[in-house]
């Protein structure tokens, strides 16, 4: 879908690749566009992952997931073990995103959550299928969820996620 020879990503170029027929007819949200087809979708490692997918035959809604639901939530195979070492890590994590846009360290201090949601998919659209969810895409903001909750720092009780469910 995506052409990997792509190297600007600037705004007028996402409206662009939105407006693509391929995309626009999934009807997904754009903010789930972006950071899953867009920033990641030519990954060698995505493709990996969730190649298999049904794209046309998902829905995505915006949900408040507990956070406990994060604990132990996984991400594709071809990245295991990354969120839980850069939970080891969650302080260096937050100050290397926090460098580029301050507001992200100010969303953990004071509500305890992340300011953009992440791209979490219903694991029976997997192959091979399986239960709960997974993190397609917000790893670093899981991975910094589960350290401060280890670490006993503020968290909210429930974070917003978009999360795609095979459609009725």
């Amino acid at each position: 879908m995506l052409d990997p020879e792509r190297h600007v990503r600037s705004e007028q170029e996402f409206a662009i690749f939105l407006a693509r027929p391929e995309i626009a007819a999934l009807g997904w949200p754009a903010e789930v566009v972006r950071q899953w087809l867009w920033e990641f979708g030519d990954r060698g490692q995505f493709l990996d992952d969730y190649g298999a997918v049904p794209l046309d035959r998902v829905a995505w809604f915006l949900e408040e997931v507990p956070a406990a639901e994060f604990d132990t939530m996984p991400t594709g195979a071809s990245e295991a073990g990354l969120i839980e070492g850069f939970a080891a890590q969650h302080r260096h994590w937050l100050t290397a995103k926090s460098r580029y846009k301050p507001a992200v360290r100010a969303d953990w201090e004071e509500r305890g959550t992340w300011s953009v949601p992440p791209v979490l998919i219903d694991r029976s659209l997997l192959d091979p299928p399986g239960d709960g969810l997974q993190v397609i895409e917000g790893r670093t903001r899981v991975a910094i969820l589960r350290g401060r909750r280890q670490d006993g720092l503020t968290t909210a009780d429930r974070h917003l996620a978009w999360v795609g469910r095979p459609e009725s």
